[in-house]
């Protein structure tokens, strides 16, 4: 057992907050960098992703074609789902209802969101290993995504079709509808990493195959051409979102797809650095990520987070949370320094507390409502962390790298080991109470070898995340639905008609309504002795600030108001005001034990509305041991400097 006296504070610098978490490590006996290369066999097995492999010859289709496609008639593909036989192996499916009589899915056996990505981990699985297979299979898989992409001169020209059935046969309206519809009609998030496998592929193959590469050249330049046409023409015009400016020229507003673009663009860059349309168009996407940045407060929602969607000021999602690894490439490929220092200030302020808590969730909207685990999440958080170490020369970023990375080796709720260097196989999930969803489809196991390949690249970040995996203690947030509460005077439960507000979600599905006189406790046991946060989840309304609010005790201690007003004009969101999370607290030293939390009204008698708490201790932590030694991390709620001795627990 291990205690350790930590100085907290908030609002920390990026290398401050770093130097932290360095020291922390270390305490807490990490393995030299030496010992570390020893140790660790390559992780990488690409033998399930082959599995997936197909070829299919393509009946003749208008507006498709592809490189050498007279000579070379037959295209690699890949399934995109598989699971469990029975009998210990997997067997290969498609996405939607399956038709026999045709031997067609309501959405396709193959689609063009897996092949990118596939040839993006083959491309750098052969850059990394030299392996010839790898080349052979990016080879094969860029060709079918060029194949997707439509090349007819029309409004469609550059964009991709998303889905192919077993035959070839494209299927340009799946069942269920995708958007856009038809799936070549717009900009898309297959779109954005068409981007990402052209630009990653004709870095590749430049030296290897010039011919080739001057190919995906052309194919890229259409591709950009849809982008800038649909996309980055409103470059530099805002759209208001609940009072905040939020950037027009994401591709589908979002932050998460326009990433994916920006790490395609950063090769391509790469490769051809006097490209002057490409530099343009890689800025201004790396422009909108750096603006989905609302907030610098890491003791508030979004708690530092760059924002994945420009629709929404309430929703962060684990999925496609690429931002900060793609700013931190993009900066590197530019020379631009502020990319790079965006992306600093959020993995050191945001993704401490996301790891501490456990992991990527699937959904915070922006209670903790949608709490899956999946391998994109992993992956993204992990890559973040990586990029940003790479390009700000941090190293304290790969000690937090290690700590994500065992999230595949049993650093998860459930201690599973999500991914088997043995086949290959990375599972398709993680649900919230635990139950592992043991398929094993494209994206997860795309994803998991992304990141095997990361940490193959890093022996010392493998050799942490490996041996140092089992979870020995852990302190963070419990979330109380406010509709559990004990109510008095004027208060209600409100179950409206969908939990979705269009731009959000009520956690549970409900809310408590308060007036004056109103109030809602709530009873919970601490788990041990310390000071904690009150994180109120509340719609903030379109009101002047104080106007109204909720005021917050604990055993009657008061910890002060919180205002519910202030949200500004909707703009383009479906709602009026917006969720969000508060902070509230005392200096108090609270017993483990029972504790009652009341939340009262106070205001000018508009009603006002709240979701859910969440019960924040000052330092979370989460300590994990193994055969390889102990790691551990903290992260500090503080509002102002002091000393806490933390107790690492049993193994630490």
């Amino acid at each position: 057992m291990t205690a350790v006296s930590v100085d907290t504070r908030r609002q920390l610098g990026p290398r401050a907050t770093l130097a932290a978490l360095v020291t922390f490590s270390l305490l807490v006996g990490l393995a030299s960098a030496t010992t570390a290369r020893a140790a660790v066999a390559p992780l990488t097995n690409l033998g399930h992703l082959d599995f997936l492999g197909d070829t299919v010859v393509p009946p003749a289709q208008a507006g498709h074609t592809t490189y050498r496609l007279a000579q070379e008639p037959s295209l690699r593909v890949l399934w995109t789902y598989a699971e469990p036989d029975g009998s210990g192996g997997y067997r290969r499916l498609g996405g939607g209802t399956y038709n026999p009589a045709t031997n067609t899915y309501g959405q396709g056996a193959f689609n063009t969101d897996d092949l990118t990505r596939a040839a993006v981990a083959y491309v750098r699985h052969w850059r990394l290993f030299g392996d010839a297979h790898s080349r052979d299979a990016a080879y094969g898989l860029l060709r079918a995504v060029t194949y997707m992409q439509t090349v007819s001169d029309d409004a469609r020209k550059g964009n991709f079709v998303l889905w192919m059935q077993p035959d070839g046969t494209l299927n340009r309206s799946a069942i269920p509808e995708e958007n856009p519809h038809p799936s070549d009609s717009g900009p898309s998030y297959w779109l954005a990493r068409g981007i990402w496998a052209l630009g990653e592929g004709y870095e590749a193959f430049r030296a290897a195959d010039p011919a080739f590469a001057a190919f995906l050249r052309q194919r890229m330049n259409l591709a950009l051409d849809a982008l800038d046409r649909q996309v980055l023409v409103r470059y530099g015009s805002y759209r208001l979102l609940d009072g905040a400016q939020v950037p027009a020229w994401l591709i589908v507003d979002g932050a998460d797809a326009s990433s994916e673009a920006v790490y395609g663009l950063s090769a391509y860059v790469r490769a051809q650095p006097r490209d002057a349309r490409a530099r343009g168009d890689l800025a201004r996407l790396a422009e909108g990520l750096v603006q989905m940045r609302l907030s610098a407060d890491s003791s508030t929602w979004p708690f530092g987070a760059i924002l994945p969607w420009a629709g929404s000021r309430s929703v962060w999602h684990a999925w496609g949370d690429q931002m900060a690894g793609a700013l931190a490439t993009a900066g590197s490929a530019l020379g631009e320094q502020r990319f790079t220092t965006t992306a600093t200030a959020e993995v050191a302020s945001f993704t401490p507390h996301l790891l501490a808590q456990g992991g990527a969730e699937q959904g915070w909207l922006p209670a903790p409502a949608e709490r899956a685990q999946i391998a994109y999440g992993a992956d993204a958080t992990l890559q973040n962390l990586l990029r940003t170490a790479d390009a700000s020369g941090l190293d304290g970023f790969r000690k937090l790298a290690a700590i994500g990375a065992a999230w595949y080796f049993g650093n998860n709720r459930s201690g599973v080991q999500m991914y088997d260097p043995a086949t290959g196989r990375t599972f398709d999930g993680l649900e919230a109470d635990g139950r592992v969803n043991r398929n094993s489809g494209a994206e997860s196991t795309i994803h998991g070898l992304l990141s095997m390949m990361a940490l193959d690249a890093r022996p010392d970040v493998a050799a942490a995340a490996t041996a140092r995996n089992a979870r020995v203690s852990q302190l963070t947030w419990t979330l109380l639905e406010a509709e559990l509460g004990t109510l008095r005077g004027k208060a209600q439960v409100v179950t409206p008609a969908s939990a979705w507000t269009g731009e959000s979600l009520w956690s549970g599905g409900k809310y408590v309504e308060l007036l004056r006189g109103g109030k809602v406790t709530l009873a919970t046991t601490l788990p041990e002795a310390g000071r904690y946060r009150l994180l109120p989840v509340f719609d903030r309304q379109e009101a002047p600030l104080q106007s109204i609010g909720t005021d917050h005790r604990f055993n009657n201690v008061p910890l002060g108001t919180l205002w519910h007003g202030g949200a500004g004009a909707p703009g383009v969101s479906p709602t009026s005001g917006y969720l969000d999370i508060g902070n509230v607290g005392s200096d108090a030293v609270l017993p483990s034990g029972s504790l009652a939390i009341e939340s009262g009204y106070v205001g000018d008698g508009r009603p006002v509305r709240l979701d859910a708490l969440l019960l924040q201790p000052e330092v979370e932590r989460i300590m994990l041991a193994g055969t390889g030694g102990s790691q551990g991390l903290l992260r500090s709620w503080a509002t102002q400097r002091r000393l806490a001795t933390i107790d690492g627990g049993a193994g630490a």
